[in-house]
């Protein structure tokens, strides 16, 4: 079932409000062979300013965050242990670094595989979900889905950050 693509409105938006209204869209991806699978998003994580330790902008405005200062709606990538490339969505408006980490689409969970398995690399970065002829996310006019909220994972470096309730799965 296609969807409708999801506009700059509901990117530039708090990340926390993102991250959870993210669940139960389509992450739709066509590969470079012209085909096009669907991932429906089951998990997500929200990362909000430079205040959030567990921010990647937390160490300010660097070339590997400056997506982040854009306005909602861009791709934000980056590898993880030399192979795992994470699928972020940039939120928020222009100057406020955050963005959402895709944790789990469809059947594939872990941030890891899922950027594996949508072939993501450095290319993506910056990719606007608005035009991208590559990625976007859809709504298909769902029901809001029941979701529960948890810590962040792998944050613990980030003090009192990594026990905030800024996970969330459905439910």
């Amino acid at each position: 079932m296609q969807g409708e693509r999801l506009d700059k409105a509901f990117f530039e938006a708090d990340p926390l409000l993102v991250a959870q209204n993210l669940l139960g869209k389509v992450i739709v991806r066509q590969f470079d062979d012209h085909s096009k699978k669907r991932y429906r998003i089951s998990e997500t994580e929200a990362y909000r300013g430079e205040d959030d330790l567990a921010c990647h902008a937390a160490k300010g405005r660097t070339a590997r965050t400056e997506v982040m200062y854009h306005a909602g709606g861009k791709v934000y990538v980056y590898l993880v242990y030399g192979m795992y490339w994470m699928l972020n969505f940039v939120t928020s408006g222009f100057n406020y670094p955050a963005a959402v980490l895709i944790r789990s689409a469809g059947e594939i969970t872990g941030p890891g595989r899922l950027g594996r398995e949508l072939q993501l690399d450095k290319t993506f970065y910056g990719e606007d979900l608005y035009d991208s002829l590559r990625i976007w996310v859809e709504d298909e006019g769902r029901e809001a889905p029941v979701f529960i909220a948890t810590p962040r994972i792998g944050i613990d470096y980030a003090g009192e950050w990594a026990k905030k309730e800024w996970r969330f799965v459905l439910g």
